[in-house]
């Protein structure tokens, strides 16, 4: 039964570096993407779910909430009967790239996370979703007009 709990600690490390991933790449590709005409960049549930999730983030950082799932690691690893990481190399590897901080100060993540949540923010004003009800191609003729080039 250990094994198990083992197992599914290694497979929340790996969700939450996803999660994380996600979020880093998501604020990455809609930078690139603003500057190369990338159309799906656009797409309004993308960028809402991309703004929810680092929201959240902010939001527990704020509150002084420890992560679920850092919570559910933890709880899965006492129940494996581990005190430290012994787990395969891969979750080894995120769960030392989610927590390289060591002892920094908690205000510094705050800090980090909410200037991170402000740029994701800023994105809806460099580069604004597609609303649903709008097509992609009306704010693509509008952005056109503003900027005095043709298609």
């Amino acid at each position: 039964m250990q094994m198990i709990y083992r197992i599914a600690a290694d497979g929340v490390v790996v969700l939450h570096g996803a999660y994380v991933l996600t979020i880093v790449l998501g604020l990455i590709l809609i930078l690139v993407g603003r500057f190369r005409g990338w159309h799906w960049i656009r797409n309004f549930w993308f960028r809402a779910v991309h703004l929810v999730m680092i929201g959240i983030v902010v939001l527990e950082s704020w509150l002084g909430i420890t992560c679920p799932l850092t919570t559910w690691e933890h709880q899965l690893r006492v129940a494996a009967g581990e005190a430290t990481y012994q787990g395969d190399f891969i979750a080894n590897l995120v769960h030392q790239a989610l927590f390289a901080h060591g002892n920094a100060a908690p205000w510094m993540f705050t800090a980090c996370y909410t200037a991170f949540g402000s740029a994701v923010l800023a994105t809806f004003l460099l580069a604004p979703p597609c609303l649903p009800s709008r097509p992609l191609a009306t704010v693509d003729a509008a952005e056109r007009n503003r900027s005095g080039t043709s298609a």
